[in-house]
């Protein structure tokens, strides 16, 4: 059964070379048509005068008729080419006929009029007769049968008119016609060769395309798959977030309503730290998770642009130094009176990677985050006195989910929190910057980044660096606040945290329970102070709507706070028009206290 497929596939490639071979025929019949009648007009012109002129007149019907057959058959077949394998023989028949009658058409001529006339018109007939023999060894050396019965219908007449023609050495001509016919022969057999060779070379490169075509399909089957899998699990992981962050809101707002209760307990003041510790570090794993995915299916986008290093590092001294004075590390940054080319965003995202690595793996000594310049290249480097990286693990930790162990084997419990994400974002936002990052140390000396950026010019105006807070002591007595929170869980929270702070609470669970109280509201009912409104609420409807209705009974001077779990892009744009702040879900504690505060204009 082996040889079935193998004929299967010998059938079409026949039918494709008899297509070939018909197409290429009836292509140069113009050429062939334009040669033949000027040999006639040229044999016709030479004999007038000498041969006889019902025998030349013969001749000339016979090979006008023969040339109008074939010039009708190439009219034919452009208005009607085959479209079958059938159509295609009898098209070839016809060429098949019309060639060999003019070969025959050509040898009459020969046998007429060799001898007539003087000796150069018997020189001039032979010319024209093997001119036009070898013109159409490359039309007929498709089909060595035809094209050895053509030849013979030309050079028999031909050698047989000079043999029995009473002169001396005519026998001698007519051998050497013999050796010149069995050289057309010859070069008719090398270019039937070389029209098959061609033939194979234009169907393998047939099936090479229609390979490449299927393959080409295939990859963009498997790229729209690829897509199509890269967008449902970005969806799949905002999805997640968005209900994972609803749990831990509230039990961020459950905690640090039990540390204003019970201020004076040191142990639940400990237990509320780490329970808020706890909620930040898993804060911190979401957005490693949505990093991940958004660069993978290209929602971040680089946007370079000059900026000065001061303010960066001073936000960083501002996150990091409590976090290193804790372990007793120092904390240094040298070189922000430098500037960068580069998006500052994405810049800040690296740098907090890797200050944040770099501080949780050194148990002693210190962390520098400088900047140096190096020709017209900046180089940001983060050096640690940790206890450094073997040199089989180098690549490794950019790879995702890879976390070291550390001297005994295990990482530390402060070491654990963290999926190992963090320098695999420092990669691929440093390559979607088109920005090296590279690495150096020595187990035990330590560890170095450096990230290369093309230098800046230093910006005119540089905003001072924002000078650090203290925690605010907030009391909210007589303020009126208006809840819009569809989860149980979060609006108990929050209310309990709420009321701690001396607020007086209204609290609805959806758009509509907040209109039915509004439709109900005594027209002297005060206005409430603040709104604190969840974006993505029961039915499809928002926050959004929820203000909304707020400030169309109270005036659209009510303050407003949106908050969301969800990671999609816009709802900050969407917030602001409509007046709001935006925080994002998990939300802690002390930063609703500083946003309250700046949304009612207390201190």
């Amino acid at each position: 059964m082996a040889g079935v497929p193998q004929a299967a596939e010998a059938a079409p490639a026949a039918g494709r070379t008899l297509g070939d071979t018909v197409r290429a025929l009836y292509a140069y019949i113009g050429t062939t048509l334009l040669g033949n009648l000027l040999g006639g007009v040229l044999l016709g012109a030479l004999f007038w005068a000498v041969a006889p002129q019902a025998l030349l007149l013969a001749w000339l019907a016979a090979f006008a008729a023969v040339w109008g057959f074939r010039a009708w058959q190439g009219y034919s077949y452009r208005r009607a080419p085959p479209v079958s394998e059938a159509d295609t023989q009898r098209w070839l028949l016809r060429w098949n006929i019309g060639a060999l009658a003019s070969g025959a058409v050509w040898g009459a001529a020969a046998w007429a009029f060799y001898g007539v006339g003087q000796p150069q018109h018997s020189l001039s007939l032979m010319l024209i007769i093997n001119s036009l023999c070898y013109g159409a060894i490359p039309l007929l050396a498709a089909q060595r049968q035809v094209f050895v019965v053509f030849v013979a219908l030309v050079f028999g007449p031909a050698m047989a008119a000079v043999a029995l023609h009473p002169t001396a050495g005519s026998w001698a001509l007519a051998g050497l016609m013999g050796v010149i016919f069995v050289m057309a022969v010859v070069l008719g057999r090398s270019f039937s060769n070389m029209f098959e060779d061609m033939v194979e070379l234009k169907l393998r490169a047939q099936r090479l395309l229609e390979q490449l075509r299927e393959e080409k399909a295939a990859a963009d089957a498997a790229r729209r798959q690829a897509e199509a899998a890269n967008r449902a699990k970005t969806q799949f992981f905002a999805a997640a977030s968005h209900d994972l962050r609803q749990p831990l809101h509230a039990l961020g707002l459950f905690a640090e309503a039990l540390r204003g209760k019970r201020h004076d307990d040191v142990e639940v003041v400990h237990l509320v730290n780490s329970i808020n510790g706890s909620v930040d570090a898993l804060e911190g794993l979401f957005s490693e998770l949505l990093d991940i995915t958004k660069i993978d299916t290209g929602a971040v986008e680089a946007r370079p642009q000059d900026f000065g290093l001061d303010e960066l590092f001073a936000r960083l001294k501002l996150h990091f130094e409590p976090i290193a004075f804790e372990k007793g590390l120092a904390l240094g940054f040298r070189g922000g009176r430098h500037a960068a080319h580069a998006d500052p965003i994405l810049v800040e995202r690296i740098l907090r990677n890797l200050a944040s690595n770099a501080i949780r793996y050194t148990d002693d000594g210190g962390v520098l985050v400088s900047a140096r310049r190096r020709g017209k290249q900046l180089l940001l480097q983060v050096w640690d006195t940790g206890a450094g990286i073997h040199p089989r693990d180098q690549e490794r930790i950019f790879e995702e989910f890879v976390q070291l162990s550390g001297s005994q084997g295990t990482l530390a419990p402060h070491q654990r929190k963290g999926l190992g994400l963090g320098l695999s974002i420092v990669r691929r936002l440093a390559q979607l910057m088109g920005a090296p990052v590279a690495l150096q140390s020595r187990p035990g000396h330590g560890t170095v980044f450096t990230l290369t950026l093309p230098l800046g010019r230093t910006p005119r105006h540089s905003m001072p660096p924002p000078a650090p807070r203290a925690p605010l002591g907030l009391t909210l007595d007589g303020q009126r606040i208006a809840v819009v929170e569809d989860d149980s869980a979060v609006m108990s929270g929050l209310r309990v945290l709420l009321e701690t702070w001396g607020a007086q609470v209204l609290a609805f669970d959806s758009v509509t329970r907040c209109e039915q109280w509004l439709a109900q509201a005594a027209p002297d009912t005060p206005a409430p102070t603040l709104a604190i409104v969840d974006y993505r609420l029961e039915d499809g409807r928002t926050g959004v709507q929820a203000l909304a209705a707020l400030r169309a009974r109270f005036g659209a001077q009510v303050p407003a706070i949106m908050v969301t779990g969800s990671v999609m892009t816009g709802h900050e744009k969407e917030a602001q028009e409509h007046g709001a702040h935006l925080l994002q879900k998990p939300v802690v504690p002390h930063k609703l206290r500083a946003m309250i505060a700046f949304k009612l204009g207390l201190r």
